[in-house]
């Protein structure tokens, strides 16, 4: 509870703290009870305006001016990005500035701090509430099941009598180690969720401070984390040992009892919830009859990747160090090197409009910020192929093992491994060989498989749904999967670099159209938030803008 209320919520004076508010003065922003008024109004350095605090204007607490003591900020400059004040303003130093009312900022502000409030009290928060139930009933269920264990195992004691005595004890001992081991895990998970409820609860509560406090300071300050806590805690999934009886034979005990196969516990990856937002299927967009080209871009070298930043600038990386910032004329708006020297592997645009590369020179990604390049992730026995950003803000990233005969799709948040997309469900791998790849919007993992010529889709949770290899009436030309990207429609888009066109399939890899456009060897793919396609060409060292929707 607030230190200066009582159980009943009494509002006392902002000046004695002590007695019950009677009034407030509307230019100084403070609560007075009668006593304190008149000592109040003694500052004659301001023109104050008392009144009863019931009758009080519903205004905002504006922030006094840190350059200006007696100003108040009732304005913000959109180019700082701070409050300023009318003096401010008149100095010149925010001359030809975009400038704001205050009151507009706050209430998109609030705007949006309302709708996270909403999300996370609906939506968020109660998922985490199901989990830790989940939880709590499988602890609760663990005695039963440990209990059958145990009771087997000493009913197999129980024949062998005296002989078997010590066996039995071992494999009790065996049992309530798995048990510990199991229930130790469920402990650790409820700790992360209930430690996750816990943030989420004063984030909740911070928000309604924010808004019911119609402070201007702590609305423009506030940064949202619902994008952090959309993505679900691991969820532990254990597999319960069972006991296989076999027949008695006294001099092979040991080897006779029956076994007790492992404690088998599993992390999932945490399910991404989609935001609010993102719930709301996007409008329907057919696709053209004719494809066509709208924009050319001359790289200067062979592009092999491309991702956009904005719907006129994208960036491109070939074979050296180089990757570039182009804008639909051509002109290079920035430029920077691999920190190691090498070429990138490939490039991706966060949602933050950060960039990504592999680096496979030294087993690195990297991310770019105000042109500083900082290493994220570090990989051992494995090397990075090719990178894309999750709607979630999560890595997903190629890989493949050191000795060239393993691949597979992980997951990052930030430099943690939180999935990894290997084996389908019989043990056997999902990839014979691992190049581009996308998230598609119903959250599906598509990677292109260049050495079976195939697009291998996994939906979240790294289960195989399906594989396209081209189209089925084709049967000439070899399909050769290299770029792949995703649209607002679930709609795969996979470049056929052999055969100079792009496949376009819908989210269930039934295959729904080509687009030719005198592609010359289509490499690199990507899309930006209108649906534009970009794709580079190796052939013509251009990347090509196209309007397909």
């Amino acid at each position: 509870m607030h230190p200066r209320r009582s159980a009943q919520e009494v509002l006392l004076c902002d000046l004695c703290e002590t007695v019950p508010l009677q009034s407030r003065c509307e230019v100084c922003n403070i609560n007075l009870c009668k006593a304190c008024v008149g000592e109040h109004l003694s500052d004659s350095s301001k023109q104050h305006h008392v009144m009863p605090y019931l009758q009080r204007k519903s205004t905002p607490n504006y922030p006094k001016c840190p350059k200006h003591a007696n100003e108040l900020c009732k304005h913000h400059c959109e180019e700082c990005d701070i409050p300023v004040c009318i003096t401010c303003i008149s100095s010149g130093k925010h001359k030809g500035h975009k400038l704001s009312e205050s009151l507009d900022k706050l209430n998109s502000k609030t705007q949006s701090l309302q709708k996270d409030l909403e999300e996370l009290e609906t939506r968020i928060y109660p998922r985490y509430e199901k989990m830790a139930s989940d939880v709590q009933t499988e602890k609760a269920e663990i005695e039963t099941n440990y209990g059958k264990l145990t009771t087997t195992a000493e009913q197999e004691g129980e024949i062998l009598h005296r002989e078997i005595t010590a066996i039995v004890n071992q494999r009790k001992s065996a049992i309530q180690e798995m048990k510990n081991k199991h229930l130790s895990t469920l402990n650790k998970n409820t700790e992360e969720i209930t430690q996750k409820m816990a943030e989420l609860k004063q984030i909740i509560s911070d928000l309604k401070s924010i808004l019911k406090s119609n402070d201007v300071s702590l609305t423009s300050t506030y940064k949202s984390r619902n994008s952090e806590f959309r993505t679900l805690p691991p969820k532990v999934r254990a597999t319960l040992p069972s006991f296989t009886s076999q027949k008695i034979n006294k001099d092979q005990l040991n080897e006779m009892f029956g076994s007790l196969s492992p404690l088998s516990i599993n992390t999932e990856h945490g399910d991404t919830m989609k935001s609010a937002e993102a719930v709301s299927s996007p409008p329907v967009k057919p696709l053209l009859d004719e494809p066509r080209v709208t924009a050319t871009i001359d790289t200067g070298y062979s592009p092999c990747s491309v991702s956009c930043l904005s719907e006129d600038q994208v960036w491109t990386c070939g074979y050296n160090e180089t990757m570039k910032l182009l804008n639909l004329q051509s002109k290079l708006l920035t430029s920077i090197q691999t920190k190691s020297g090498g070429r990138p592997g490939d490039i991706a645009v966060t949602r933050d409009g950060y960039l990504v590369y592999t680096d496979y020179s030294n087993n690195t990604v990297n991310l770019i910020k105000n042109k500083k390049i900082r290493t994220v992730i570090t990989l051992q026995g494995w090397g990075p192929q090719y990178v894309c950003c999750t709607a979630g803000n999560n890595l997903l990233v190629t890989m493949i093992s050191d000795d060239g005969e393993q691949y597979k799709v992980v997951r990052y948040s930030g430099s943690t491994e939180t999935q990894s997309i290997q084996f389908d469900d019989q043990g056997r791998p999902l990839y014979s060989d691992v190049g581009d790849l996308s998230e598609n919007r119903n959250l599906d993992i598509c990677v292109a498989d260049c050495d079976v010529r195939a697009v291998v889709v996994v939906n979240q949770s790294g289960k195989l749904r399906f594989r396209y290899t081209g189209h089925p009436s084709n049967t000439k030309q070899s399909f050769n999967p290299a770029g792949i990207t995703t649209d607002s429609q679930s709609h795969i888009l996979t470049a056929d670099s052999d055969n100079h066109r792009i496949h376009i399939l819908d989210q269930d890899g039934q295959f729904l159209r080509y687009i030719h456009c005198d592609l010359r060897e289509p490499w690199g793919l990507c899309v930006d938030i209108r649906d534009n396609l970009f794709v580079a060409e190796l052939d013509t060292a251009e990347v090509k803008k196209i309007q397909y929707l």
